[in-house]
Parts: structure tokens; C-alpha cells; sequence
């Protein structure tokens, strides 16, 4: 019964030795998707109402250098850091 176990425990060993771990690929899209979440994670996780209340009735489809040209900022990176900023004038 033991050798049994042992003989399992190192085919399972072999197996995870011998098996590959897939590398992601790097597509543009790909690129362009992690971008946009860095940005919004620096806007400070906007909800829909609040890119609505800022950049108007599309602003929630609005990539981050249309709302920087919305907002006259020159970069999405200063759009998305100065977000709150706009976020209160709207408010008022």
C-alpha cells in the first residue's frame, strides 16, 4: 500500500516538473487595456455618475486622452491624477 502512494507522489512530482507554464502574450490591445486601468486606478476608482458629472453625457466612453481634451488638460496621465480636482468643481 505505501509504495503505492510513493509511486503517485512521484508521478505527480514528474508532472509538475515537466509541465510548461504559458507565457501571456503582449498585444497592442493588451497594452492599451492595461493603460487605461493604471489611469483610472490613479483617477481613484471613478464610478460611472462621476465621469458623467465631469466629462458630460459620453463621458463614461471616453478614452483617457478624449477626456483630457475635454477637460483642455495637455496628457490623460495629468487628467487622471487631477480626476478628484475636477470631480469637486462639477459638484459645486
Amino acid at each position: 500500500m505505501k509504495k503505492m502512494k510513493r509511486n503517485r507522489a512521484v508521478t505527480k512530482a514528474r508532472k509538475m516538473k515537466n509541465s510548461h507554464k504559458a507565457v501571456p502574450r503582449r498585444t497592442s490591445a493588451g497594452k492599451a487595456r492595461a493603460e487605461g486601468m493604471r489611469l483610472f486606478k490613479l483617477a481613484g476608482r471613478p464610478k460611472r455618475e462621476d465621469f458623467l458629472a465631469v466629462f458630460g453625457e459620453n463621458g463614461d466612453r471616453l478614452t483617457w486622452e478624449q477626456r483630457a481634451k475635454t477637460a483642455g488638460l495637455p496628457s490623460a496621465e495629468r487628467t487622471a491624477a487631477q480626476f478628484q480636482t475636477l470631480l469637486a468643481k462639477a459638484a459645486k
